[in-house]
């Protein structure tokens, strides 16, 4: 079962990946339309807000698979050392995103 929970937890964590990298692209193609005519924002605006939601969302899917696997551990408690980890992950991401 452990094994099972372990495969589940690392296709979640890919997929998480590959649809903040896709948003991301999304997200870099609307800014780049956008930046050609500034008026352009009202058309698109809120497709952006979109955008950031859904990478935001996936922020929040990290955090609940790092609970997912402290309680795995047996501890239902995040130490301050996960959430130090979780939130350099999220720095990380966050880091890469606005480098692209």
């Amino acid at each position: 079962m452990a094994k099972k929970v372990d495969t589940y937890l690392e296709e979640a964590v890919n997929n998480i990946r590959k649809d903040r990298e896709v948003t991301k692209e999304l997200l870099d193609d609307a800014i780049k339309w956008l930046a050609k005519d500034e008026s352009r924002h009202r058309e698109i605006g809120i497709t952006l807000s979109k955008y950031v939601e859904t990478l935001q969302r996936s922020n929040e899917q990290l955090v609940k698979v790092a609970n997912l696997m402290a309680k795995k551990e047996g501890s239902d408690k995040l130490t301050a050392a996960d959430m130090d980890g979780i939130y350099e992950m999220i720095s990380k991401e966050e880091e890469k995103d606005s480098d692209n």
